[in-house]
Formats: structure tokens, sequence, C-alpha cells
């Protein structure tokens, strides 16, 4: 078998957030989040699942390092819960709260693990929601005040911060269509929330510039490919806003100092309200771009909608869906980072999220053979290593997910993870799969076979 190699130095990790594994919901002083409150809420998420156990990591932290180790991972990117750390969301430190993630990043360095830290990934203080959240222009400082707090704490050891994960699942998904926290559904409330993270992370960057620290700072962006169904100019132009909405949106501000003007065209009203030295702050230089890769989809004109628009997954040749529905489409990672380096001239990218949930059961000692996960980051790593190829600058690849965890609105009913949870036993008793192993010889060789 050939081996396709990665350069040398290739970041090679694996990837979680904080309410989908820590636990300890209400424990050492820790404040309510806006996804306590939601999945507290009755026919908010699938079979009344919440985060408030998870997977325990937070009692668990030592020995998930120490998996962690065992799988030969070269980084390990995780978040901080805002509401940890500042349980109102501003004001007062929680000390135990910080000094979790204190003892983390102590214990991956120790490990010989490079830590990348995401300052939000979606569990926004209660508190600061009951002020009206994102769509609060306020917000904006609420968070600078919070990313000072981690930086003074935690950057002299963490090489790499993301300010946001996914800011266009926090304002559609939940200031939009409200099906994820804090379940608002409201597009003008959304498109404020848009702004308002945008103008937050130029903040958090400018911040960070300012503080003198010797690491790197970029974004987390959910990106995918929009291919229209047809050469019909009406479906090309519904592809075209389905773009806007999911990349362009989030991409243009920081790389291009503008919003896309046709999708601000078509939302008309709904557009936020924008100062005039906004977009500078928007566009502070990054030094990467973090690129959450799932799916492509086909796109046509659809009369109904806000957008006029409708999808259907774009799935390679021999591949088939995932249980969420996601076209398996390995080929249109190769196609959307030689985007991001054609028309964005991008900064370096680390894929800071891609995989896959299986129906995988496990036998009676939690070990769950997913020879399915294996063919399918398989092939997305040889369509990284084409990409390289062709000239992006590719630097790393964050596997989602280290472990089984709290699936947001699906709640434990898909698992993404390397490593098996036993959710039913109390100490949520940790199973590498047989993808852990896989995972772990691709590490070792720096190589993935062909």
């Amino acid at each position: 078998m050939t081996q396709l190699h990665f350069p040398d130095g290739f970041l090679w990790g694996a990837a979680t957030a904080a309410y989908q594994i820590e636990g300890a919901w209400d424990e050492d002083g820790k404040g309510e989040s806006i996804w306590d409150r939601f999945s507290h809420q009755p026919f908010r998420i699938l079979n009344g699942d919440a985060g408030d156990i998870a997977c325990d990591h937070y009692h668990h932290m030592p020995e998930d390092v120490a998996m962690m180790k065992n799988l030969g991972l070269k980084a390990y990117r995780f978040s901080i819960s805002w509401p940890r750390v500042l349980p109102q969301g501003i004001g007062q430190v929680n000390p135990p709260g910080l000094a979790f993630y204190d003892r983390l990043v102590d214990e991956l360095l120790e490990a010989g693990i490079v830590p990348m830290a995401t300052l939000n990934h979606w569990d926004f203080p209660q508190p600061l929601q009951d002020l009206g959240g994102w769509p609060n222009r306020d917000s904006i400082n609420w968070f600078t005040a919070y990313a000072q707090v981690v930086f003074d704490k935690l950057a002299d050891r963490i090489p790499y911060w993301a300010t946001h994960n996914e800011p266009m699942v926090v304002a559609f998904s939940g200031y939009g269509f409200g099906s994820f926290a804090p379940g608002i559904a409201d597009f003008s409330e959304a498109m404020k929330t848009v702004h308002h993270l945008h103008l937050a992370h130029g903040n958090a960057v400018n911040l960070y510039r300012q503080l003198g620290y010797d690491g790197q700072i970029g974004i987390v962006l959910n990106l995918a490919t929009f291919i229209p169904e047809t050469d019909d100019s009406a479906d090309i132009a519904a592809a075209k806003r389905m773009e806007d909405l999911i990349n362009g949106l989030f991409l243009d501000p920081i790389l291009k100092r503008d919003y896309p003007a046709d999708f601000m065209d078509w939302i008309g009203v709904m557009a936020p309200p924008i100062q005039p030295d906004d977009m500078a702050v928007i566009a502070q230089p990054i030094d990467f771009l973090g690129v959450n890769y799932y799916f492509s989809q086909y796109v046509k004109y659809s009369p109904h909608s806000l957008f006029k628009f409708e999808a259907k997954p774009n799935i390679d040749p021999g591949w088939g869906a995932t249980e969420k529905g996601w076209g398996i489409c390995p080929s249109q990672l190769t196609a959307l980072l030689r985007h991001l380096k054609t028309n964005y001239d991008s900064p370096p990218i680390y894929i800071t999220e891609n995989g896959t949930s299986l129906d995988e059961p496990a036998d009676e000692t939690g070990f769950v053979s997913d020879q399915g996960r294996i063919n399918y980051l398989r092939a997305h790593f040889k369509a990284a290593h084409d990409a390289i190829q062709e000239g992006v600058d590719l630097r790393g690849y964050f596997v989602w997910s280290l472990m089984d965890n709290f699936e947001w609105a699906e709640g434990y009913s898909l698992r993404f993870g390397l490593i098996h949870i036993d959710f039913e036993n109390p100490q949520r008793k940790r199973t590498p799969k047989e993808s852990f192993a896989w995972y772990q010889k691709v590490i070792e060789n720096n190589a993935v076979g062909d």
C-alpha cells in the first residue's frame, strides 16, 4: 500500500467542546449557560437528554489526557466554558473554574500535546442572555473582557487560539431558527448576532496582539461547497445565496472587509446596523483559519422560504449519507480548500473538525469495530493530502471527536468519537474504538495509506 506522507510538523489532533464533554454543569461555582437552560426545558433535546454529566471530563481530565497521549496526538483542540470562568458572564472570576483549564493545559504540555483553545463554542452565559445575548451590542465588550481573563491566565502556555467556533450556527440555529440554544426564531436578531460575533472576534484578536503573546489566533468556521443542481440561472443564483449565507457571510468580512453585497441586498431591512469603523475592527489579520468540513450540497431554486432555495446532499461515487443525512463527499474537501486558496488568499488552514457518526454497537467490553469511520477518515485525509499537493497551506487536521459526547439537539443518539463512552455507566467508562488504533498509526507514520 502506498503511503501518502504529510509535511513535517503536521499537527494531527482531535477536538471536543466544553458543554459536550465536561459535565459538572453546576459544580465548583460554575454559572448557568444558555445550553444548561435550553436542555432543561421540555422537548428541546432528543430523548430529554442534557449535558449535565456528559462524559464527565471535568472529573476524568487526567485520564482523558493520558488516553490522548496513548493515541499519539500532536495537538488537542478544546473549548473553555465562559460561565465556568465567569459565572455571571462579566465581573467576578470563578477561581476553581479557571483552575480547571490551568490544570488541563499543564497536563497537555506534560504529555507533549499542543493545546488549541476555543473561547466560544456556544455555551454563552445565561445571565448575559437575560440582558439580550449576542444581539445586544454590549456583547462585544462582554466577550472582550472574558477573553482578557482567559488570556491573562493561559495565553503564556497555549500557542493556538480560536475566538469562535461556527458563528453561523450560533447566529442561525440559535437566533434565526430556534433549533439550538437560546431558541429564538427572529432573523433580524440572527443578523445582529452575526455582526456582533464578528466584532467580538476582531476585538479579541486585537487584544491578543496588544498583550504581546507569541502564539497564533484565528477563527473556526463551518464551511461547505454549494453546487447548482442545473445550469439554469435560477439554480445558479440559489446556490450563490446559499454560499453567501453559509460561507461568505463569515469569510468575507474577515478576509475581504465586507459582507456579500448581493446577500445584504436580499435581506434588506433585516441587515444589521453597521457603524463606520466596524469593518476595520472585524478585518483584523488572523494567523490561521479553522475549517470544519462535513458535507457538500446540490442547490436549486425553490419558491419557498426566505432564501428561495432547497438543497440535497452531494455524495461521491461509492459513498452514501451519514446518520445525520449528510452526504459523504471527500472530493469536495479538496475543492473547498482550493476555493479558499484561490478566492480568498486565505491564511494557513487547519481542519479543525471532520468526522462521522455511525450506528455502532459496542461489544460486552465496550469495544467498537468502526471500520466505516476508518474508511471515512482515510478518504478525507487523502482529500486533504491532494489539497496540499495543489499548494494549499494546510498545517493540521483535528478529528471530530476524541470521544462520544452530547451532540446538541440530538442528545446522545449520535456517536462521533474515537473513544466509546458508556453513558449508562456512572463512571462513563471509556473504551478506545478500532478507529483509535488506526489513527494512532496514521499519526505515528505521519502518513495515510492510499
